[in-house]
């Protein structure tokens, strides 16, 4: 029995980015096309089999200590980008301005798709899903070049919405226009999911995580 079942919530790419240097600017370029490696995409400034760590995995590492790479990509749904600029009472959210390295059409509540999910390519190119992309404030100074004072709107606008991150499970190309199939584990939901969620809850109320950096 396979333990991944393809799904008939089938994508489309309809926007592609990359960012060779995170350092000099958060914005991603436009590109028709990514070549993937089991590193990411080539050039690219999240790029690499490791990471060092941040604030969203403090629970569980000193920030900066080397662990595997699970945010080579950051995903996000044009119809999620599309909501957000709603709760912003702005007209759209260019994908290149919160660091976006895919933007897919089609799947619905594409943010809350089970992490270890797999979105397979045309070319065969696929990635794994890590787990949801939260939102934070870097992308507020870009966003009010754009759209003066709203910057600050998208981090509680983008909640739930932000799209996931992934990693590269099989290398390839992955194209503007190609369909994207999604594939998810056929695995129950834990039923103690949301208890544990609780007394995590309660745990961390008292010393509330800082952020890291987005996508």
């Amino acid at each position: 029995m396979p333990a991944l079942l393809p799904t008939n919530f089938k994508g489309r790419i309809i926007w592609l980015g990359v960012n060779a240097n995170r350092e000099d600017t958060l914005c991603n370029v436009p590109v028709s096309e990514m070549e993937l490696t089991l590193a990411g995409c080539s050039g690219e400034s999240r790029a690499g089999l490791t990471r060092v760590s941040c604030g969203r995995v403090q629970s569980q590492y000193p920030r900066g200590t080397q662990i595997r790479n699970t945010r080579q990509l950051a995903i996000v749904s044009a119809e999620e980008l599309m909501i957000i600029a709603k709760n912003m009472g702005v007209p759209a959210i260019d994908p290149a301005w919160i660091s976006a390295s895919v933007v897919l059409e089609g799947i619905p509540d594409f943010t809350m798709i089970p992490p270890a999910s797999r979105l397979q390519s045309t070319s065969g190119a696929t990635l794994t899903v890590d787990m949801e992309n939260r939102p934070c404030v870097l992308p507020a100074p870009v966003i009010d070049a754009y759209f003066p004072g709203k910057g600050k709107l998208f981090k509680p606008a983008a909640k739930n919405l932000r799209g996931v991150t992934a990693w590269v499970e099989r290398a390839g190309i992955l194209r503007v226009g190609d369909e994207i199939i999604l594939h998810i584990p056929d695995q129950p939901v834990w039923p103690h999911l949301e208890q544990a969620r609780q007394q995590c809850l309660k745990g961390t109320s008292k010393n509330p995580p800082k952020s890291g950096l987005t996508g």
